[in-house]
């Protein structure tokens, strides 16, 4: 592993003004300060363990390519700014979990995902390792108002990070004579979702678990190719078949669990950075509400329902779920749309930017948050390679998890982020393994939707 002398520092940066989104989360954490703000990833590597010094130096190394992790906001709530921090130290940034034995693991990795931020910081590492020998993880936690999952991916490839990145989706540059097309197309945008908001009479919402304040996480995967395979044969994308599967397993997992699910939207973020636009600080993302098809009418066109091979009825299909899901997501992967989710961001003043953003992560609105990230190719820390990789999605309290879709060499994870209360959440991951089996077997029994 390369070693450096931890007090060198990066070349300072001039103070930068926090976007809208920054300064959205900023305030939110101000009126809520009970609340935890912070996502973040970790990464899952085979090889003996560094020692908490060498981390530290190591990521004091690597802060060379990432300047702006070494800021701190001021300016107060009307105009902060992102600073260079004099008083930086990777030490404060730094921690080590130490498992007891083989069955301390999982309570090792819990004490890194709940553990508070240092004073005065707005991110964190934990190496966290102890129960095998040539086994360990790091986890790496930001607060939202400082980056969203882009620019968190980006900070995974500088630090552990191989092979190139997957390309981000983002428009073509703008014209000005296109230019009433998109505001008409941005505020056509804002209506829709906002529409969608709003309380409809007659439709439940998922219903609440009490909170323990104390987080979780479960795993799964399914080979990429899977995904790409089913939406190939059904002209959606990857992140589609993830939603109808996800949608599949809450059913199952609603009958197992006994918490009834009348209805489940997932608020799903969208990168909205341009091309040139700095990758590994702020916000650029904007929150889109997409309700799951948990709970599909049936449709009965003879006397009697039909069913899949599954035995469910058709109400249940995973063909059905999936084409609900493209249906709302095909116009939103258009490059109009992306434009105006872009303009949104770029424009928006900050007391409707906060608003909306209160509005969307609101429990009484959203019930889930889904979001999804190509990570890497593959990746080390000095000889040890990176096995795998979770992301650790915001947790709104009110929301029944977080789960997060990343994409590193030939695996797709999905990773469950909820509350210890939620009764039988470690079922969740291999429900969603079950669900994209059953889309997979409808591809080769070549079934199509109705």
């Amino acid at each position: 592993m390369p070693v450096s002398d931890p007090s060198a520092r990066p070349t300072p940066l001039p103070g930068r003004r926090a976007h809208a989104v920054d300064r959205a989360f900023l305030g939110m954490e101000r009126r809520h300060p009970d609340v935890r703000w912070d996502a973040g990833g970790v990464a899952y590597l085979s090889g003996p363990p560094p020692s908490l010094a060498d981390l530290r130096a190591y990521v004091g190394f690597r802060l060379g390519a990432l300047p702006l992790l070494t800021s701190r906001v001021e300016g107060g709530a009307r105009r902060p700014r992102w600073l260079p921090d004099p008083d930086f130290t990777v030490d404060r940034h730094v921690h080590e979990v130490v498992a007891d034995g083989p069955e301390g693991w999982d309570a090792a990795l819990h004490t890194a995902l709940d553990a508070p931020f240092a004073p005065g910081t707005y991110w964190g590492v934990w190496l966290i390792h102890g129960h095998v020998p040539d086994e360990y993880a790091v986890c790496y936690r930001f607060h939202h108002a400082c980056q969203d999952g882009s620019a968190a991916a980006l900070t995974f490839r500088a630090m552990l990070g191989e092979g190139e990145p997957s390309a981000r989706p983002v428009p073509k540059k703008g014209r000005l004579t296109g230019l009433p097309r998109r505001v008409g197309t941005a505020v056509g945008l804002t209506t829709m979702f906002l529409a969608g908001s709003l309380p409809v009479r007659g439709r439940g919402r998922a219903a609440a678990v009490a909170p323990t304040g104390e987080r979780r996480l479960w795993r799964g995967r399914v080979p990429a190719d899977a995904l790409r395979r089913i939406a190939a044969a059904h002209g959606g994308s990857a992140h589609d078949v993830h939603l109808a599967a996800l949608a599949g397993a809450l059913s199952a997992w609603s009958a197992r669990s006994g918490v009834p699910l009348p209805r489940v939207r997932a608020l799903l973020p969208v990168d909205a950075r341009r091309p040139n636009e700095e990758q590994t600080w702020g916000n650029r993302c904007f929150a889109l509400p997409l309700e799951l098809p948990v709970r599909l009418p049936v449709q009965r066109p003879a006397r009697t329902a039909p069913t899949r091979g599954n035995g469910s009825p058709d109400g249940d299909s995973p063909l059905r779920r999936l084409e609900h899901v493209m249906a709302t997501t095909r116009r939103l992967r258009g490059e109009a749309w992306r434009q105006a989710i872009q303009d949104l961001v770029r424009h928006m003043p900050d007391r409707p930017t906060e608003w909306y953003l209160r509005r969307m992560l609101s429990p009484r609105v959203t019930d889930v948050m889904a979001t999804s990230m190509p990570i890497a190719d593959k990746g080390s820390l000095g000889d040890s390679r990176v096995t795998g990789v979770a992301l650790l999605p915001l947790l709104v309290p009110g929301h029944l998890f977080g789960v997060g879709l990343s994409y590193f060499g030939e695996w797709a994870e999905t990773s469950f982020v909820a509350d210890r209360a939620l009764p039988h959440g470690e079922l969740l991951p291999k429900l969603w393994e079950q669900a994209v089996g059953e889309l997979e077997g409808e591809v080769e029994t070549g079934s199509a939707p109705m």
